[in-house]
């Protein structure tokens, strides 16, 4: 490669680039820029070009015209070893451009804060993705710098090999530019895509990109191949961006399992404890006293789902919780933060993974909506995040009797937990402790009996219990079974045309019910 003699720079992300620029100045490399770019190195003492001294054209209608010149195109598009293409350089005066350092206008910032059409479409930036398409096609003889991250290991590469790029970084370079275009395009087309359109948060086309993060050994079962990829920024809670300080790197069932139980700790206020199985929480509780009393009694709950199983808590952890944790065969623990003594007892076990996530801490409040995606052949599902959320305080009490203050805690307890059960739902706790989970039948009285049999076989008592279910009773039938089990109040989303029977059923068992007009399907 020769060397780079030739730089055009012209960003809107100024972070580390006076420093960046300055080094390439060190290597004798010509800069070229536009607008504020050009008066920002200025002003820090880098010899610039203007961008219209180079092409002899002026930057004119409000900067929307100043790179789109056959001198910056050419410079950059032009096959240095080709004879044509020199002749034709020589001809019309076109300098060869070695490199392009650009980032492209905020399109995605302008929109989110709810910017007109006029705004948003001013902020669609037109040279900038020409001359990175330009730049990355030629990559071979053109380096193109569209991310400041990417500043560090090019001055590295060029320092020890004395002012050159190696086609193999440029090449590195040039596909993640191009992946910046089509995120970009893509970022434009759903926004205008929604625009005047009947539910405006569903495009009428949907484009979206991720980024591989890890190939992993097997997808849900050895025979299927799988890889894990990341969205380009991530702003809440997320498996993605959790940091692992310990482990094996984590499998397709962990990372499935994981996002399960960093959704339902995030719930929960008081010291808490989830533990989850195949997505389904099989043991939950919350403790007044210590986050290690929590954990024991959310183990109690079903100790055979538990082992090898998935567990989120929202303290950090510390020994004593550490301990208990580590006398059970446990895949993933999820925690906002770690105490020293809690690491060196968990780090002695070679097969758990440690995943820290400091934002469990601020729960609820921390979760923000996005597009759930799922795929089906030959299409896509696009759904809101379920963050709908009932104060059961101002819900419909909809029997003779009013819960209790205890079953009023119990209710609200299992309304959290039933919500990320798998459909059927049917649950049963009290106000600190999941007691039976009847999760995924195909009828709800069955998901109820399953429960009951769940806690039966932990050794809890469902007498004195809240029955929770994530969508309405569609016959008496899962009450009267619930009163057998002992359970002494209900929460559920009613809307059944059998309500009133349902009704009556609670009542003729003594029985208080709420209803909370929000259904949780978790399919």
């Amino acid at each position: 490669m020769p060397k780079i003699e030739r730089a055009l720079v012209s960003v809107t992300d100024k972070g580390g680039l006076v420093d960046f620029i300055k080094q390439l100045a060190s290597f004798g490399v010509e800069i070229i820029s536009t607008g504020g770019t050009a008066k920002i190195l200025r002003e820090n003492g880098v010899t610039v070009t203007d961008i219209s001294d180079y092409t002899g054209f002026p930057e004119m209608m409000d900067g929307r015209l100043k790179t789109l010149h056959p001198k910056v195109h050419g410079g950059m598009l032009a096959v240095r070893d080709n004879p044509e293409h020199v002749k034709a350089m020589e001809k019309e005066g076109i300098k060869p451009i070695d490199m392009l350092v650009v980032n492209l206008y905020r399109f995605e910032d302008t929109v989110a804060k709810g910017a007109s059409l006029e705004e948003a479409i001013e902020n669609i930036d037109i040279g900038g993705p020409a001359m990175v398409r330009a730049a990355s096609k030629n990559y071979k003889y053109v380096s193109v710098v569209t991310d400041p991250a990417d500043y560090g290991r090019i001055i590295d590469e060029m320092k020890s090999t004395g002012g050159q790029v190696s086609e193999k970084t440029n090449f590195d370079l040039a596909r993640n530019a191009f992946s910046l275009t089509a995120r970009y395009d893509a970022a434009i087309s759903n926004h205008l895509q929604s625009i005047d359109v009947e539910e405006g948060r569903f495009p009428l086309t949907y484009t979206t990109q991720y980024r591989r993060a890890q190939i992993m050994r097997y997808g849900e079962n050895p025979h299927q191949k799988a890889a894990f990829y990341r969205e380009p920024s991530v702003d809440q809670p997320s498996v993605a961006t959790a940091q692992q300080l310990w482990g094996k790197e984590l499998s397709y069932n962990n990372i499935m399992d994981a996002d399960a139980a960093l959704d339902l700790i995030m719930e929960f206020e008081k010291p808490s404890c989830v533990i989850l199985k195949h997505s389904n929480p099989c043991g939950a509780a919350q403790s007044e006293a210590s986050l290690a009393e929590a954990y024991q009694k959310a183990f109690k709950v079903d100790p055979t789902s538990a082992f090898g199983g998935i567990v989120g808590l929202n303290r950090p952890v510390d020994a004593e919780t550490a301990k208990a944790i580590s006398e059970v065969f446990t895949e993933v623990v999820v925690a906002p933060d770690y105490t020293q003594e809690g690491l060196d007892i968990l780090t002695q076990k070679k097969n758990v993974r440690l995943l820290k996530v400091p934002e469990i801490a601020a729960g609820r409040s921390a979760k923000k909506q996005y597009l759930n995606t799922r795929r089906v052949t030959g299409g896509l599902l696009l759904q809101d995040r379920d963050l709908g959320h009932v104060d059961l305080e101002k819900a419909s009490v909809v029997t003779k009797r009013k819960p209790t203050a205890e079953e009023m805690e119990a209710l609200k307890f299992a309304w959290k937990i039933v919500r990320f059960v798998k459909s059927n739902a049917v649950i049963y706790a009290v106000k600190d402790q999941l007691v039976g989970v009847g999760a995924g039948q195909m009828s709800r009285v069955d998901s109820s009996r399953l429960a009951i049999i769940k806690a039966g076989n932990a050794g809890l008592s469902t007498k004195g219990s809240a029955v929770a279910s994530d969508a309405f009773f569609p016959f008496r039938d899962g009450i009267d079974e619930a009163a057998r089990a002992g359970a002494t109040a209900a929460v559920q989303p009613g809307g059944s045309v059998r309500d009133q029977e349902v009704i009556e059923a609670a009542d003729e068992h003594d029985m208080a019910m709420i209803f909370t007009g929000m259904r949780h399907f978790r399919h």
